[in-house]
């Protein structure tokens, strides 16, 4: 299970909406950005996104846990329970109190407005958090970029379980195209110096 964001700087907001749109463009590529729709005619558009993705100052973050380990009995242990729990960690650390944040996320289920409220509840204390917004995925070319950084992390976690043998060669070298730029391990926790791409590894006990 793989929650994650991709952040950017409100000033910065349109001129990279404008290189993203511009590089689509290059391609003639006019479907959403997804993980899922990598493969041998498409790896050059996205491996450019992802060079423009590490040529600026946008941050990805990630936090993973293993569903596995999710023990739906054990009281406030939930999927549900998890959803919260796995955002406050996602957000919570890396909130800086002296700027203001618009969180925009990701509708996945009739749920949404529901969670959405709960969420507001758990954070409300933080002043700096100023707009929460649920929207649809196809309207944030930001969260768009977020799904593909977090497929190239679960691609490859599930190689190194050997649950999928990566047979996909475009998605292998996104992969390998992300771990030279970060220069850090794509299967555990990152070190706190590691700001513009950050994952944290969750082990449940």
């Amino acid at each position: 299970m793989i929650y994650g964001y991709v952040s950017i700087a409100s000033n910065q907001i349109k001129i990279a909406k404008e290189q993203i749109k511009a590089i689509k463009a290059k391609y003639a590529y006019v479907n959403e950005l997804k993980w899922t729709n990598i493969h041998d005619k498409t790896y050059q558009m996205y491996k450019e996104l992802v060079e423009y993705f590490f040529m600026t100052d946008m941050k990805f973050r990630a936090v993973i846990v293993d569903k596995s380990q999710i023990n739906e009995k054990r009281p406030e242990y939930t999927y549900n329970d998890f959803y919260f729990r796995m955002y406050f960690q996602l957000l919570h650390h890396d909130i800086d109190l002296e700027n203001n944040y618009n969180i925009y996320f990701d509708i996945k289920d009739t749920c949404s407005q529901c969670k959405l409220h709960k969420l507001k509840e758990i954070l409300k204390w933080n002043a700096s958090i100023r707009n929460f917004q649920f929207i649809k995925s196809h309207e944030s070319s930001f969260m768009q970029l977020a799904d593909v950084l977090m497929g190239a992390i679960n691609y490859n976690l599930r190689i190194e379980k050997g649950e999928i043998e990566g047979k996909v060669i475009a998605k292998r070298e996104i992969v390998k195209h992300i771990n030279n730029h970060t220069n850090i391990s794509l299967k555990r926790t990152s070190p706190m110096s590691a700001k513009k791409f950050n994952l944290f590894f969750i082990t449940l006990k």
